[in-house]
């Protein structure tokens, strides 16, 4: 919404959208502290099962510490993002920098020195997330908009938030989903092999991080080239091209030093062996699944900065519930860890194929240069 604001040049839209959707994260973030301190053992305990229920505990004291900082957190993602949609990547670059720093320091000094344990990490990172909120919105400010200027939104506000928020929410809440399924049947196959998935789906998500800038420059830059005053779809198509080729590279090099961590120094995480020997058995899989995330990731960021919503919607809840099926099938099947992570190349690969498809057919949103299928306007038909 903001980056196609700008793309507009309407400051006053810009300062609008942002005061309704920082209400909109603080009510969201008040309400998930709410179901954490309310809900969160009865959720853990649903989640881990009756094998482990031994661990819910230690996993309630770090979720209630952690859900502390819940409103903090949900403002400073509309803040961030909002930055990102002005093209503004130093902010919320400086912002995460010293809050990881807070977060390092706090980890160390609560956890090794005081042995606070799993709560002095949690105090850790929730401090540090609250940080990084406050320096999220003090960048906002700091272009010349009001961010503490926050407004209660009107019906219209709300329908707009809506039509486009409901479908990144069903995006966003597949990706969740599919990865907590993959943790559900990786708890119910023993201590080790859960342990092992802990280590390898960890260290997963720290190199995906890296292709997620990929997706937040299509979604600052793609408007004003689909949009703006200066409508060049040729240039859309170039930036796509580059994005693509940027991934695809990033992704060779992810995969190639995220595999090699974990098969060549395993001592890092673990001196247990039989745990080594189930987080070996993933390493193909887990190589394959994390080349292609960059580039799927940028696939993906063009198509919400082209606001083909319903479409990224539907491909990622129809990935969604294949990708539940094979991992029924595979856990039923005896298959073991290794058939949940080919189920997630599935997954990663079939969002690839199926987004480059979408973006390189001849009526899409890159190529039609009369079509209006994919102007902000025509939201609310879609």
């Amino acid at each position: 919404m903001v980056a196609t604001s700008v793309a507009r040049e309407d400051k006053k839209e810009v300062q609008h959208q942002i005061s309704v959707l920082l209400f909109v994260g603080l009510a969201g973030g008040l309400f998930m502290l709410f179901f954490t301190k309310f809900f969160g053992s009865w959720a853990l305990t649903a989640f881990t099962g009756p094998n482990n229920v031994h661990i819910v505990p230690a996993a309630n004291t770090y979720v209630q510490i952690r859900g502390l900082a819940w409103p903090a957190v949900i403002v400073g993602w509309v803040a961030q993002s909002a930055s990102l949609g002005m093209k503004d990547s130093w902010g919320p670059l400086k912002a995460l920098a010293i809050a990881s720093a807070i977060n390092g320091v706090g980890d160390i000094v609560l956890c090794s020195f005081l042995g606070y344990g799993i709560a002095g990490a949690a105090w850790a990172t929730m401090v540090s997330q609250v940080v990084a909120g406050y320096m999220m919105i003090d960048s906002l400010n700091k272009k010349g908009f009001n961010a503490f200027a926050i407004s209660v939104p009107s019906l219209d506000d709300l329908r707009t938030i809506f039509t486009i928020s409901a479908p990144v929410f069903i995006t966003m809440m597949a990706k969740v989903a599919f990865y907590a399924l993959i943790i559900y049947f990786a708890t119910n196959m023993g201590t080790y092999t859960v342990a092992a998935h802990q280590v390898m789906i960890q260290t997963y998500w720290m190199w995906t991080v890296w292709g997620e800038p990929l997706s937040q420059t299509a979604q600052s830059f793609m408007p004003e080239l689909l949009y703006g005053i200066n409508r060049n779809l040729s240039k859309a198509r170039m930036l796509l091209k580059s994005l693509i080729i940027i991934g695809a590279i990033l992704g060779l090099i992810l995969g190639i030093v995220g595999t090699a961590v974990p098969w060549l120094f395993p001592n890092i995480f673990t001196a247990d062996q039989k745990v080594i020997d189930e987080m070996h058995k993933v390493l193909a899989p887990y190589f394959i699944s994390l080349a292609v995330t960059p580039a799927a990731l940028s696939l993906e960021g063009t198509l919400l900065a082209g606001h083909d919503l319903k479409f990224v919607s539907l491909m990622m809840s129809g990935c969604f519930t294949l990708g539940a099926i094979v991992l029924l099938l595979v856990s039923s099947g005896g298959f073991g860890l290794p058939g949940c992570w080919y189920a997630l190349i599935g997954f990663q690969w079939a969002r690839f194929f199926l987004c480059l498809q979408r973006l390189l057919s001849p009526t899409g949103m890159l190529y039609s240069e009369e079509s209006n299928d994919y102007k902000p306007g025509m939201l609310k038909v879609a």
